[in-house]
């Protein structure tokens, strides 16, 4: 027998495909919610603390409330609701969720135009709708979570339907004003309704609604303008707090077309290829996601420029961004593999290949086994061995906190859980860049996969591989780099055979693109390529 459980519009619970009456107390229901969500055990005094501060003896009212939710989800020979005299947990790995059932098909590459569509229609529903409790702070905060993570859910599916390649231009402008609504304040939102109205012939309404748009911008602190480069193109443009330009490309020789491979081991990684010319390959890095870093102040107009004579591809590292989000594997053979994989796809016999942090070490070790399929390695901000390798007891602790700080924070809708990894980043960001950056790493992954990745970059250790390096290597690090210090660059540049080294004056170990280190790494790279055989 099959069990359905319902939360967009309101919680509700069907079997076998026939309605459940639902107990008439809204904390119970609230209660059953809250456990079929979170898959996990629970402490009874959490879950009295959670729902019933009130009461003089909660744990009996606990008890009445699971002898309600008991007979709705067990079934004869499947006791679903497990209870002692500690803890409570509701096993869900045979009931049908449909928000989770619709989250792993937003990630799916290979579901349909209409299975798409009805989840968009489906999300603009409110979740868990009627289940508020005021008087009850932490459930309600968590209710609140929960709700903006079902918004963005709402607008990533919106934003592929936005895009999607066998649409027409007046459908995908329907979702692009749809994503609009959801994510009012964002500019690549209104950039894309934008662009689509130019593309239709109508350019009074797109005028007004730049108008409009860069209003509305401004009341919440952020300039933004709109301005017409020639007759075929718009450009969208977002001004920090220090005069910041960041261009929100939308420039059709410049559009990344976006694709899907499968690994060896049955990962889907989804890779991007923009421009034309002799390719770069830039190793998946983490965060990242291929789609939103596109249009983003950190890197994208370095990206954009190297695509201007480039064949430029990116793909997004498994666990994250298009890429499978459900995967066992998150080793570093695998990430390797992840690239072979990328590089064989696109049928490529040889190319440049930039490393990028962690992906530094990835791209050694591909150019190490792989030495006649790259022609120059470019690596930044990288290592060779992990700080976690050897650490001390105190960086260990520190190490250890940043990973549990990722796995029960990162999708909070509270930004200052993301903001200490932001501020080790990119420091020198202003508040419009940090404020993106916060929101676009909780789009990146899971906090499940966070804590994951963080931890297995902990391992990293290409030490051996740096002598076997034989293609011609620059490497590039910020001199004071928070979060790789330069030492790590100067190893790489010393231990790999005619290696060249160049430090940029910046503390980012993410570039921001209107900062003048991006030029000087522009400049470098493009040097490199060209003046090194």
């Amino acid at each position: 027998m099959t069990l359905t459980i319902k939360t967009l519009g309101g919680l509700t619970l069907f079997q076998n495909g026939q309605q459940l009456d639902l107990p008439r107390s809204k904390k119970t229901r609230a209660l059953l919610a809250y456990l079929a969500m979170a898959d996990k055990s629970f402490r009874r005094d959490h879950l009295c603390e959670l729902f019933w501060k009130e009461p003089n003896d909660p744990r009996s009212t606990l008890r009445w409330s699971l002898s309600k939710i008991r007979p709705l989800v067990n079934q004869t020979n499947k006791e679903r609701l497990v209870t002692n005299r500690d803890r409570v947990s509701l096993l869900t790995d045979d009931v049908f969720i449909d928000i989770q059932e619709i989250e792993l098909k937003i990630n799916d590459p290979f579901t349909t135009i209409q299975e798409l569509e009805s989840i968009g229609d489906s999300l603009a529903e409110t979740f868990l709708d009627g289940t508020e409790l005021p008087d009850q702070e932490r459930y309600q905060r968590w209710l609140m979570i929960k709700r903006h993570d079902a918004v963005l859910l709402h607008a990533r599916v919106l934003m592929r339907l936005s895009t999607h390649p066998e649409l027409n231009a007046t459908q995908r402008l329907k979702w692009a004003r749809r994503r609009l609504e959801v994510e009012p304040f964002n500019p690549a939102a209104g950039t894309r309704v934008m662009t689509l109205l130019e593309s239709l012939g109508m350019k009074e309404e797109m005028e007004n609604l730049a108008t409009d748009f860069a209003a509305r911008l401004r009341s919440a602190g952020i300039a933004w303008s709109h301005k017409k480069r020639d007759e075929d193109s718009i450009d969208g443009t977002i001004r920090g707090h220090s005069n910041v330009e960041v261009e929100a490309h939308e420039n059709q020789n410049l559009k990344q077309k976006i694709g899907f491979c499968t690994t060896q081991d049955n990962v889907r990684i989804a890779y991007a290829s923009a421009g034309t010319g002799a390719p770069i390959v830039k190793v998946a890095s983490w965060p990242n996601h291929i789609d939103y870093d596109w249009d983003a102040p950190v890197w994208s107009p370095l990206f954009h420029d190297l695509a201007t004579d480039h064949r430029f591809i990116r793909y997004d590292q498994r666990g994250s961004g298009l890429s499978e989000w459900d995967v066992e594997d998150l080793s570093f053979d695998a990430s390797v593999n992840d690239l072979k994989t990328v590089v064989d796809t696109n049928q490529l016999n040889q190319f440049t290949l930039l490393g990028i942090a962690q992906g530094a070490a990835v791209a050694i070790a591909y150019a190490v086994k792989h030495p006649q399929k790259v022609s120059h390695l470019v690596l930044f901000g990288g290592y060779a061995v992990s700080a976690g390798l050897n650490a001390n007891e105190n960086t260990k602790r520190e190490k250890q906190a940043l990973i549990t700080l990722a796995e029960t924070g990162w999708s909070r809708d509270n930004p200052a859980y993301r903001q200490i990894f932001s501020s080790v980043y990119i420091p020198n960001a202003n508040t419009t860049e940090t404020a993106w950056y916060s929101e676009f790493q909780r789009s990146t992954t899971s906090p499940e996969n966070a804590a994951r990745l963080l931890s297995n970059f902990d391992q990293i250790d290409v030490r051996d591989l740096l002598q076997k390096v034989t293609v011609p290597t620059l490497v590039i690090h910020s001199r004071e780099d928070q979060q790789v210090a330069i030492g790590n660059g100067l190893q790489l540049a010393a231990q790999i055979p005619n290696a060249e080294f160049l430090s940029l004056d910046t503390s980012n170990h993410s570039l921001l693109g209107r900062e003048p280190a991006a030029k000087v790494f522009l400049e470098a790279v493009r040097r490199f390529i060209d003046e090194t055989p």
